[in-house]
């Protein structure tokens, strides 16, 4: 009998014409809301809970979850659902009501969210071995996948996140922070020069996904899609240098994708443009040099009858090093290419006019020889 005369405050207000207690249970909060707390806290046993589609309702007593409801439309009541006995409070007067907390989850997929690096990344290019500063940006979908976990490790941290807005902010420290170091080891990997690094911004993306699911997948949330947008190099003295390499090896592409040969290309240069230092400079020609055939035949047709590299000149010729040199074999192909070379003075002019247009001899040095071979003529 002492547990009847205990009204519950909202059984009195009922009595007295004030009901306090919820009939219609359903998500009355604003539509970009992704958690919304039902106010109320007491409610009809045979009440009607109305779940939309994309949500999920969740009912929570004590700190524990009793039911989690997917869309549709229920009537609450002891004979349905069992846990509300458990809940029910004191009743008289034919009213019964229950006691729990009613959170409404939204499980929709998110409009768009964009991310962005809030400083540069420093990366190596993993062609040329200059350290540059990248940024990149881009957009990603979430949808809040398991209701339940999410709800309760934002309730046991302290932490609502109501909004969309509210969930980019609570993830955006991890979230960079994994971005940041995830992508310069997919550049490093991807084996692509900086500059043209976008091309692989597709297949980048796809790394990064796995690392930043699961992330997401800790709380209850899926990632849906992440882009990148794009992979900026920034505009400073290390993005020149390698807009300098770039432009050099695209030089160099004449000669094929040996790297190396820029090396031999420079000293070639030197020795053509520099024939009074050619005493100084032939042994390092020599060693440094492993061309052979393709430079030697366009060079000694030229050079072997002219007054720097003639029989009675005390200057040593480094040409002759590179041939001495040389395979065999390729030694056989520049005989033929300098005996050709030497008979045909067309097949020397065309040659010469190679070398100036490949920057291996000055204007000055083209003119001379040209007289010296029409002279011959």
């Amino acid at each position: 009998m002492g547990l009847f005369n205990n009204k519950n405050p909202n059984e009195a207000a009922y009595v007295g014409e004030k009901k306090h207690f919820t009939d219609v249970i359903k998500n009355s909060g604003p539509g970009e809301l992704l958690l919304w707390r039902q106010p109320e806290e007491d409610f009809n046993t045979n009440s009607t809970l109305i779940v939309m589609p994309g949500e999920e309702a969740i009912f929570i007593n004590g700190g524990n979850i009793e039911q989690v409801f997917t869309s549709g439309t229920y009537k609450l009541n002891t004979n349905n659902y069992p846990f509300i006995s458990r809940l029910r409070n004191a009743f008289s007067g034919g009213i019964s009501t229950f006691n729990c907390v009613v959170y409404f989850v939204r499980k929709a997929v998110s409009m768009e969210i964009y991310w962005g690096t809030d400083s540069p990344i420093q990366v190596r290019d993993p062609i040329f071995q200059i350290a540059c500063d990248v940024q990149a940006r881009g957009s990603y979908k979430v949808s809040i996948e398991d209701s339940a976990k999410f709800l309760t490790l934002m309730i046991g941290n302290n932490v609502f996140l109501t909004t969309q807005a509210e969930l980019t902010n609570f993830f955006r420290s991890q979230f960079l922070m994994h971005i940041k170091s995830n992508l310069a080891k997919a550049i490093k990997n991807s084996g692509e020069e900086l500059i043209g690094i976008n091309a692989q911004q597709e297949v980048i993306a796809n790394e990064l996904s796995k690392i930043i699911s699961g992330i997401f997948d800790e709380y209850g949330i899926y990632l849906q899609v992440f882009t990148i947008e794009s992979i900026d190099v920034v505009d400073n003295e290390n993005r020149q240098k390698l807009e300098d390499a770039i432009s050099s090896k695209g030089v160099m592409g004449i000669l094929g994708d040996n790297w190396e040969r820029q090396k031999q290309f420079e000293l070639m240069k030197d020795v053509a443009n520099n024939p009074t230092n050619l005493a100084g400079m032939g042994a390092g020609i020599g060693a440094g040099i492993g061309m052979g055939g393709a430079f030697s035949s366009m060079t000694n047709g030229m050079f072997n009858n002219s007054s720097g590299f003639s029989q009675g000149s005390n200057v040593d010729n480094p040409l002759d090093r590179i041939n001495q040199n040389n395979t065999q074999h390729t030694n056989t192909t520049q005989q033929q290419s300098d005996e050709t070379s030497q008979s045909d003075p067309v097949e020397t002019l065309k040659k010469l006019k190679q070398m100036l247009e490949l920057d291996l001899i000055t204007q000055e040095v083209y003119n001379e020889k040209l007289t010296e071979i029409m002279s011959k003529m």
